[in-house]
């Protein structure tokens, strides 16, 4: 059985924007700085927070910045199988 969701997709890229803010607010990064480390335009860095709108490679670039890479690396490695056709699926 599946999980139900009960988050929209905008609220849960804008909740991922708050931990990442947290993250650079705790870091004393100000978001300008941020932009300089990361290679992301500071207005993306803005928008990202303020929305939750950001592409994925520059997500991974500030992951990269603020030293959370793996954050992103481990990403879907640990997706349990939701049935056995999965596992007979996997390697087709």
């Amino acid at each position: 059985m599946e999980a139900l969701l009960w988050e929209t997709p905008e609220e849960i890229d804008k909740e991922l924007a708050i931990r990442v803010r947290r993250i650079r607010k705790r870091r004393q990064i100000t978001q300008e700085v941020l932009s300089r480390m990361s290679g992301v335009s500071y207005g993306s860095i803005k928008r990202f927070e303020t929305t939750g709108k950001i592409s994925l490679l520059s997500l991974t670039k500030i992951a990269l910045a603020l030293d959370c890479a793996n954050e992103i690396k481990d990403m879907f490695t640990e997706v349990p199988y939701r049935s056995i056709e999965e596992v007979i699926n996997e390697n087709k």
